[in-house]
């Protein structure tokens, strides 16, 4: 905890309208000096921001500083000085922009390309569901520079979203308002620079995906906490026969639960966070993320029946449920990272029972 009384004041950072937009939010974290306190990316340190954004803004403002702090940063820190000095201090929004149509997942599918030359480069593809496109200042795109599904196959490129030959329009959906999220077109765009190492970008992807989601786990954390609080007061506050809904065991029982599976990913975030940014152990970070999304799915589905009708209020919990289906989905879907978790099988039950995993192989 004394680690994060040292932080630049959180006063200035959150004293903005709760609609802020992410863009916003970002110049106010950079004024503030929190970007830079919280990169290099430490858990603690990232644990508390996520949990200041969450607690005063959006789902959708949250996503957009998540997505820069956990990733961009990270993967620009070998990249332009100066590009990195201005999102440091939040002048600047950088897009992540990896996600290709129709490849989904499978980043090895993707089929924007980069054509490197003597003369320069040239981005041609699109990209899908890409957090902070209609409000960013260039687009940090993942691009194949020669065909194949080859690991070697990928860079990245530096976009300034003004180039011509880009055009962005905003995502058909409210569910995420202050993400600026939107679709992204590059038609023969001359116009940006190569980040880090022709052929490196994948592996500078994987090596860095891990942080995202770790802070995805502890933005969940934050957010259930946040809920459960809510649900609790909301509980000890409305009647029932001659006390409250929450003096009924049954009701009592089942926010339990919830408390135990918040607790789990809490304990685990915890256990595996500092392996995931120092050592980018790629199982841990899907281990976790997995049991993110499940515990979110979880403990909101429990506390909208708790709420009951309350919960279909506008901005109420049955919305939130809604948002939060992006957990399942963002930073690789739950089905893929499962897949991880099962590659390192031994690895994780080594940690456990070593007779066990010694036997297994």
């Amino acid at each position: 905890m004394s680690d994060l009384l040292v932080a630049p004041t959180w006063t200035e950072a959150l004293d903005l309208p709760s609609d802020a937009s992410g863009r916003e939010v970002w110049r106010a974290l950079g004024r503030a000096g929190l970007i830079e306190w919280a990169h290099p990316v430490a858990p603690a340190r990232l644990g508390a921001l996520l949990a200041a954004v969450d607690r005063r803004f959006s789902i959708g403002t949250t996503l957009s500083v998540c997505v820069q702090l956990a990733t961009v940063l990270p993967v620009l820190a070998t990249g332009p000085v100066e590009v990195f000095r201005r999102l440091l201090a939040g002048i600047d929004t950088i897009a992540l922009a990896a996600t290709d149509v129709g490849a989904g997942s499978d980043l090895t599918a993707l089929r924007t390309e980069v054509r490197i030359t003597g003369e320069g480069i040239e981005v041609t593809g699109e990209k899908r569901w890409i957090t902070n496109a209609t409000t960013a200042d260039a687009f940090l795109v993942l691009a194949r520079h020669k065909p194949g599904r080859h690991f070697a196959s990928f860079t990245w490129v530096l976009v300034p979203a003004s180039a011509p030959g880009v055009t962005v329009t905003p995502a058909d959906t409210t569910l995420f308002d202050g993400s600026g999220t939107g679709h992204v077109r590059f038609d023969r765009v001359r116009s940006g620079e190569v980040v880090g190492r022709p052929g490196r970008g994948l592996a500078t992807f994987a090596r860095h995906i891990g942080t995202e989601r770790l802070a995805g786990a502890l933005w969940s954390v934050a957010l259930c906490r946040r809920v459960l609080t809510d649900t609790l007061h909301r509980l000890s506050a409305r009647s029932y026969g001659e006390n409250t809904l929450w003096h009924l065991e049954s009701v009592r029982q089942r926010f339990a639960e919830c408390l135990v599976r918040l607790r789990q990913l809490e304990s685990l975030a915890n256990d595996v966070g500092d392996r995931i940014v120092r050592e980018h152990d790629a199982g841990a970070a899907a281990l976790v993320k997995a049991s993110a999304a499940s515990t979110v799915d979880y403990v909101l589905a429990e506390c909208a029946h708790l709420q009951g009708a309350d919960g279909f209020t506008a901005g109420g919990i049955q919305q939130l449920r809604a948002q939060a289906g992006l957990f399942g989905i963002g930073g690789g879907a739950t089905e893929i990272v499962l897949s991880t978790v099962a590659d390192d099988a031994v690895a994780i039950l080594n940690g456990t029972d070593p007779e066990c995993s010694a036997a297994l192989g």
